[in-house]
């Protein structure tokens, strides 16, 4: 019975860590999203493409320069540039879809010094810069320091349920913003 408990008891999938995590930062970076709006326009603003209270361009974007850095050893002054190229990048291509697919701009920084097209400026390019490398060096690992015994008191069959539970219903979310967004 104990061993049969420990094998279920395991590490975290790769898989598994990737769907946490986007869920966490999707739903920080709601809530850092609606702080700046709340803080900038004295009035709430509710962000994002999604009905549910996620951002999805931060889970991506936290899980992308998760994986990048994980396979890279830099230094803090190498993170910074890293994130401030991988967020920019990131920031322009799905500014670009959305737009592209939806004809609406989720964000436009036409009135910002140094910006190309409204979809990117050199400002925020430096605070992504800046928030990834705290976000690398400060906040990942000590929020993985604090979710990955949580879930690992789960067993493996009870993590899938829940994170893929989680999954379905941010999917559905999704279809649902989408039929939003496109009026059928």
């Amino acid at each position: 019975m104990e061993t049969q408990n420990k094998l279920e008891k395991q590490e975290l999938t790769t898989i598994q860590k990737i769907i946490v995590y986007f869920f966490v930062y999707a739903i920080l970076g709601w809530i850092l999203e609606t702080i700046f709006c709340l803080v900038t326009t004295g009035n709430f603003t509710k962000r994002g493409f999604l009905y549910g209270p996620l951002c999805p361009i931060y889970g991506f974007g936290a899980v992308i320069l998760i994986e990048c850095l994980r396979k890279i050893k830099t230094t803090v002054i190498g993170k910074f540039f890293i994130s401030m190229i991988a967020f920019t990048i990131f920031e322009y291509i799905v500014s670009l879809i959305l737009e592209n697919i939806f004809g609406l701009r989720w964000w436009d920084y036409s009135n910002e010094p140094f910006n190309f097209q409204g979809r990117i400026s050199l400002g925020y390019s430096i605070a992504w810069g800046i928030l990834g490398t705290i976000f690398v060096q400060n906040i990942h690992p000590y929020l993985t320091s604090k979710i990955e015994p949580l879930m690992m008191k789960l067993s493996n069959k009870v993590r899938n349920v829940i994170l893929y539970g989680l999954s379905l219903i941010a999917l559905t979310d999704f279809v649902f913003s989408i039929l939003k967004y496109i009026n059928i």
